[in-house]
């Protein structure tokens, strides 16, 4: 349905996930991968969405002088959020347990932003889903990091592997945002875009 909304636009997707290639691809929107990696340090003071709005905006800045009138460039950031600190993702084995050991028995916040930029405007938008871990022990925390190595993912975990089989209790709010981009901000936002 999309397609035929954006046929005289060019997507462009500044992320190198898959799993966000594979939303984009699922939403069947035609879409290109340009790459122009920053580095994501945000200020001390800001908190939950405004760091992931933030560092959308600032994936964005690279590419805005060299935007075409047709093009809308995607940029998004997702962290996890508990205890009023955001995680990113984890460096090595014993860091990406150490995430694992804190989520374990707590619910945590996934909170994604997402900036649409053309030649003339920028919007933001931002989705949070709260994610209920049960008690998880040591063993399974060193099996999951040892066997899926979630090097690159938010707070080291992807919910949509066995982790999240066997150790999320319940959500509230996306799944997709979990699993990395909150698709129907994405689709909503790019036809209110393309209608006004």
């Amino acid at each position: 349905m999309l397609k035929e909304i954006l046929k005289d636009h060019e997507i462009i997707l500044a992320s190198g996930s898959p799993r966000r290639q594979k939303f984009f691809k699922d939403l069947d929107i035609p879409f290109t991968i340009t790459l122009n990696p920053v580095e994501e340090i945000f200020p001390d003071h800001l908190k939950a969405e405004e760091i992931t709005d933030f560092l959308a905006e600032l994936k964005a800045e690279a590419f805005q002088d060299s935007l075409k009138q047709n093009q809308i460039l995607i940029t998004s950031d997702t962290i996890v959020y508990l205890d009023n600190l955001a995680m990113g993702k984890p460096k090595d084995f014993e860091d990406a347990c150490t995430m694992l050991r804190k989520l374990s028995g707590k619910s945590h916040d996934v909170i994604s932003s997402v900036t649409f930029t053309t030649s003339d405007l920028q919007k933001t938008l931002n989705h949070t889903t709260k994610v209920y871990f049960k008690n998880i022990s040591e063993e399974e925390i060193q099996y999951y990091v040892k066997n899926f190595e979630p090097y690159d993912k938010a707070g080291g975990y992807a919910i949509q592997e066995w982790i999240g089989l066997i150790g999320i209790e319940k959500i509230e709010g996306s799944y997709n945002n979990v699993v990395g981009l909150p698709t129907h901000l994405v689709y909503f936002t790019l036809k209110d875009l393309l209608q006004n």
